[in-house]
């Protein structure tokens, strides 16, 4: 007898419970890879030490899994909410869940990981790009920041003018002096300068008009930009 597979799930894949894939994930598990991420600023709150290699290598073998996703976010675990943003189906996330998840992120890595292989493959992105681009926590920021910088890289199918939009949002934002959110911002600078001729020469002229204005955080964010963005291999790169 066929049994249906759950929604969410890919067919061929390993189907894990959720006990099974911690057990797994523990298995693996690093304390000296933890102080080594804490160095980088990465939490080491319920942090395993696992490799980002690995937990894709994981993910890969789950396939999309909707169901254990959920399971994933809610244990807690570091390594086990990014894996969870790995395996998530894209078509099955809401935006209930987009904003119940973004108010967990404690950590750069989690919100980098699960903003650029999940969140920036819904219909929501763009929208929640600007909205958390403007709110005052920092990792919820950060996230509207990485959105515009992973949509950059991955929507093909979006005109410039949805890039032209977060332009002054970003200036806006580019006084910012954490140092989570000010490199965030940053990278959407160069991620959209990038992304074709046209949007380079408005993003130049964006970085300039922030280098500016009156703020350290801003004349970094704008000085870091302008190097890439004015590269010869850059503009080569765009002009092929």
């Amino acid at each position: 007898m066929n049994r249906k597979r759950p929604a969410g799930e890919k067919s061929g894949a390993k189907r894990l419970s959720l006990g099974e894939t911690l057990k797994e994930l523990r298995a693996h598990s690093d304390p000296k890879a933890v102080e080594g991420m804490a160095r980088f600023g990465i939490n080491p709150e319920n942090t395993l030490g696992i490799s980002i290699p690995h937990l894709r290598e994981t993910a890969r073998k789950i396939g999309r899994n909707h169901m254990l996703a959920q399971q994933l976010w809610d244990s807690g675990i570091h390594e086990a909410r990014i894996l969870a943003g790995f395996v998530d189906d894209p078509k099955m996330v809401t935006e209930r869940q987009m904003e119940s998840w973004v108010k967990d992120f404690n950590s750069w890595d989690v919100c980098d990981q699960v903003c650029s292989s999940l969140f920036d493959k819904t219909p929501f992105a763009h929208r929640k790009a600007v909205d958390w681009s403007g709110k005052k926590e920092e990792f919820v920021k950060r996230a509207g920041f990485v959105l515009m910088a992973a949509l950059a890289v991955h929507d093909k199918k979006a005109g410039d003018d949805m890039f032209v939009r977060f332009l002054p949002i970003i200036k806006r934002e580019s006084n910012d002096d954490r140092n989570f959110v000010k490199k965030a911002v940053n990278w959407a600078l160069r991620q959209i300068g990038k992304r074709n001729l046209t949007l380079n020469s408005m993003a130049v002229r964006t970085a300039k008009e922030i280098q500016n204005l009156d703020s350290k955080a801003a004349r970094w964010v704008a000085s870091d930009a302008l190097r890439e963005l004015t590269d010869e291999n850059v503009l080569e790169r765009l002009q092929r």
